[in-house]
């Protein structure tokens, strides 16, 4: 199995989020993670989703995705040519050596009622072994973001989709499909 980040573009309506997520549950695949955010246009969305799935599965993603009402564009964010990032948000015990591995992973820290809060943005890989050295501390309480990611270079996803959809810089016209799913 191989790890596939997709960037989805989606109207900012309700439902939206939970009819892509039950596209992936009805069809058995697994999402590793999911971030969901507004984009500088606000009747759109995006939504990062990696999957651990093999090619064959990953063309069916991406055709059945295509089928929703709500998808405006998908694009697979290959990790040579995107930024991708993760925030790890931690309780450890305020220790000389908790304050060290966060230092050495370049992580933001406060000092707070006897624990250590600690913020770290990084790659997952780097997230992950941040959090496997700071077990050894003792780890209280943590929040972890799934991946956001946006490809590099000047060419965005909206200009890529939208403008191919025919609604790009229409923000002042109301052009929403009906909520629903086809």
């Amino acid at each position: 199995m191989a790890i596939h980040t997709l960037a989805v573009l989606v109207e900012n309506s309700p439902g939206v989020l939970a009819r892509v997520a039950s596209l992936f549950s009805r069809r058995g695949y697994n999402i590793d993670s999911l971030a969901v955010g507004p984009t500088e246009n606000p009747k759109v969305s995006r939504m990062t989703i990696v999957l651990n799935l093999e090619g064959h599965a990953l063309d069916q993603v991406n055709a059945q995705l295509f089928k929703l009402v709500n998808v405006i564009g998908i694009s697979e964010m290959k990790p040579a040519e995107s930024l991708q990032r993760e925030l790890l948000l931690v309780k450890v015990a305020n220790t000389p050596k908790s304050v060290e591995l966060s230092k050495k992973f370049g992580a933001k820290f406060i000092e707070a009622n006897g624990v250590l809060e600690v913020e770290a943005v990084g790659e997952r890989a780097e997230i992950e072994k941040f959090l496997t050295e700071l077990k050894a501390v003792g780890i209280k309480e943590l929040v972890q973001s799934g991946v956001v990611a946006m490809e590099k270079g000047a060419t965005t996803l909206a200009d890529r989709t939208l403008t191919t959809m025919g609604t790009a810089n229409q923000s002042n016209q109301d052009n929403s499909t009906a909520d629903y799913q086809n």
